[in-house]
This record gives C-alpha cells, structure tokens and sequence, in this order.
C-alpha cells in the first residue's frame, strides 16, 4: 500500500533523488526549510530536535532582580484589554441561575392503603403485636427484622400470641459467640522424643513438634540423625517449629536413608524454595513417603523456577500421594496434579484387586 501524507498519494515521489535537489537549494531556501522539519525521533534530546530560533545576541548571565523589576514595568506601562461590554453596577448579564425544585419522596406517614372502615377501625384497636404477626402473614418483610418475623410464625403455628418483646421497634441482635477456650499448648517432651527416635522406640509411630517454639538447630539435628536408623516412626510433623535451612539441611539426608516414614509436615516455617526442592528430591531414593507437605513457608513465593523444578521431581516420584504446595505456576499446578490423581488410581486399582 502506497504511503500518503494528509489523503495525498506518495508513490510518485519514490524514484525522487532528494539529494539532487537539496543540491540545487539555496542556503536560504534550507534555511526556509529547516523551519518546517522537525525530526522526529524520539532517540535525540530535545536541544537538537528543536532549532533555535533566538536571532538577538545574548546580553550576560542572568539576573532574576533586574529581570523581575522589568516584568513589572512592562505590566503597568501596558494598556488593558478594551471590554467589549464596559463593566456597570448593578446590571445583571446573562441568565440568572434558578435551581431546580426537587420534589421529596413520600415519608412513612404518607403511604396509606384504601381500606373499608370496618378494617381501619380493627387495624387502629389492634395491638402492636398483632401488626407483627399481620406483617408476617401479608410478606412485609421490609418492616420486620428476623427476629420478629421468624417469632411471628412460630407464635402463629403454637396457636398463641407473640412475645411482649417483638415490637417493630425491637432490634434483632445477633447470636452472641460461643467461647471456645484456647487450644494447649504442645506439651511434647522435645528431648524425651529425641531419644526415643534414636532408641528406635516401637511404641513411637507419630512425633508431632508441632507450634513448639525455640527449638534449637541442635535438637533439630539430633531428630535428624536419630531418623537415619528409625525403622518405626511412620509420622513427623515440625509444623510452626521456626525451621530454618540450615537446620533443615541434615533432613535430606535422613529421607535418603530412611524407609519407614509416611508422612512429613514441614508448613510454616523458614524455609527457602532451594531446600524445599533438596527434601523432595531426597524422597526420590526410596519413595516411601505417601504425605509432603511444605506450604506457608517464609518467603512465601517459590517462583516459577523452583516450582517448575519441584514439578519435575514430584513427575519422577511414582508413589507420593498427597502433596501440600501452593503452586502459582498453572503449567506446575496442573501437572502435579494430575501425577497424583494417577498415583492415587493405582493404589484403589490395587486395593480393589487384592480383594478380588
């Protein structure tokens, strides 16, 4: 499509050698012309897009005092602008503003129904208790709360009369709350447990840390080298714990080498997205583990490299169950998820086949 240039064709210029007739210019013509042309790129300053146009030489540095006083004298030597109305008191010009007159809605008071006198008669001697029930029955539900209304009913329905305190100036108050004591707190001997996982305890199959605070990375790592051995504990939570990488570190080492656990929770907790990655990969060694679960950590964004990594790692993992990550990448959310729906349809397919 050929170029125009305000709804006139250009094709004929394209063959113009445009060097030729700057050639043939005068410097006056090209001064002519550079008053038309602006460049219009983007790229150059604007002290060189724009010419200078100033022709009186420059008369020295600036002085702001002199340059203000002669502001204001040129302001009062100057004639004002001629009105072209002469201003006069008193005299009014144009349209006078009048608002317009806005009618108020109809008040309570005002809304009436065309009743006979035999209805309006019972409707002034009834009580205010009887309005109630009238106002349930006719579907009013704009001039009763829930209270009344759902009273109304259940007075009408017992055969007898509503409550002294339903009133249509009665307010429905909501249901106070139930106190629910707070939850203890976890009273799990920390060291006790830690001799037990080294012990290799039998009666141990689920050591829960969970919400138990100033844990130092010692005992952390005691727990650790304790579960290398472990053939009993089945379950270990360290939710809440304040685990951080470094104390973290030893328990990848511990999932390599132990076969027995089957479910680990490490939520909320300090840990980066690099260790997150090492613990699932240590799962990969034996596969034992059914149950992860590592959300809520502290930073709380994996970002889309690590979650695209933990996404292969779980894909190479043909017996993890349930895993616990917010994923915010759709690709690694998807596919994680249906890995284990697949994992999950080869344990029923199996359940199912040995008890046939």
């Amino acid at each position: 499509m050929a170029s125009k240039l305000f709804g006139r064709d250009l094709s004929e210029y394209d063959d113009l050698d445009v060097e030729a007739m700057l050639d043939k210019l005068t410097p006056a013509e090209i001064e002519e012309l550079n008053n038309y042309v602006d460049p219009d790129n983007s790229y150059l300053p604007a002290h060189q897009r724009c010419r200078d146009q100033t022709t009186k030489a420059p008369t020295g540095p600036l002085n702001r005092e002199k340059l203000v006083e002669f502001l204001e004298m040129k302001a009062r030597e100057e004639k004002d602008w001629d009105e072209a109305v002469p201003y006069e008191a008193g005299t009014v010009r144009g349209k006078k503003f009048v608002p317009k007159e806005i009618t108020p809605p109809p008040s309570k008071d005002d809304i009436g129904f065309n009743v006979d006198d035999e209805y309006e008669k019972a409707l002034d001697d009834a009580t205010e208790e009887d309005l109630v029930d009238l106002a349930a029955i006719l579907g009013l539900h704009g001039m009763l709360n829930q209270t009344q209304y759902h009273a109304a009913f259940d007075d009408i329905q017992k055969g007898g009369v509503a409550p002294k305190q339903t009133k249509f100036q009665s307010i429905a108050k909501a249901d106070m709350p139930k106190f629910m004591p707070p939850e203890p707190d976890n009273d799990t001997d920390v060291e006790a447990t830690i001799e037990q996982v080294k012990k290799n305890d039998s009666s141990l199959k689920e050591l829960n840390w969970n919400n138990i605070k100033n844990i130092s990375i010692e005992k952390f790592h005691q727990l650790f080298e304790g579960l290398k051995s472990n053939t009993h504990l089945q379950s270990l939570s360290l939710a809440n714990t304040r685990m951080t990488d470094h104390a973290a570190k030893p328990l990848a080492q511990a999932l390599e080498e132990n076969k027995t656990l089957k479910t680990l929770n490490v939520e909320t907790n300090y840990l980066a997205g690099e260790t997150v990655v090492e613990l699932i990969r240590a799962l990969l060694k034996n596969q034992t583990v059914l149950e992860f679960r590592a959300s809520n950590q502290s930073p709380s964004v994996l970002g889309q490299k690590i979650e695209m990594e933990i996404s292969k790692l779980i894909l190479q993992n043909q017996n993890i169950l349930r895993l616990g990550i917010a994923f915010e990448i759709a690709g690694a959310r998807v596919r994680v998820h249906e890995h284990l729906q697949r994992n999950n349809d080869k344990i029923r397919q199996q359940r199912a086949k040995a008890l046939h």
